[in-house]
């Protein structure tokens, strides 16, 4: 497994290794004991998979608050998509800031999403699966959303406006100037 840092600390671009021929590839996309020694000790209790049937659906940008915050190891299974993470930890150096990355089944990246960053992504294909991994339960009463057209952010989704796809919830997410975020940053992270 290959880790990568990004310019957010702790947000990390994991690739494992893929082992081929002619009939496809087998990998292992997570391993606890091997993550561990790498300084990843992360107890993940849920698995997430979903569908997004068209390009240019936007799903984010989405957290969830403490008591239930959590840290997402997010990976592509089918198609590509266009992955996101925010930093929202008062505080932060990278207050508002974003790192992204196309994950697709063909380059098998993950994105390691910990909590204090909003995660959102943007499909580069039809049909595309998106499975990720998280450290809490989902807890309704915990789940945020961030703008993710958010002009202070900026992020540059590939897509025009016009063309994205979203659910009523992101479409009326609050900007970073009107979220009153539960996270902040310590300088040790």
């Amino acid at each position: 497994m290959q880790i990568n840092t990004t310019p957010l600390n702790g947000v990390l671009v994991l690739t494992p290794a893929r082992f081929g021929d002619t009939r496809g590839f087998f990998s292992e996309s997570w391993n606890r004991a091997r993550m561990a020694e790498a300084g990843l000790d992360i107890d993940f209790v849920q698995d997430n998979h979903s569908l997004s049937t068209d390009k240019g659906t936007v799903r984010g940008l989405h957290f969830q608050t403490p008591p239930h915050a959590q840290d997402k190891l997010v990976r592509c299974g089918r198609g590509a998509l266009w992955d996101v993470a925010v930093d929202i930890r008062a505080g932060s150096p990278t207050y508002g800031q974003w790192f992204g990355i196309e994950l697709s089944a063909q380059n098998g990246r993950q994105l390691l999403v910990p909590a204090g960053f909003a995660h959102g992504f943007v499909t580069l294909k039809p049909d595309t699966e998106i499975i990720y991994k998280c450290s809490d339960y989902y807890a309704p009463d915990c789940d945020r959303a961030l703008a993710h057209d958010d002009p202070e952010i900026d992020i540059d989704w590939g897509v025009s406006r016009a063309k994205r796809i979203l659910s009523d919830k992101d479409a009326k997410a609050p900007t970073l100037a009107e979220l009153d975020t539960p996270f902040t940053w310590e300088a040790d992270q």
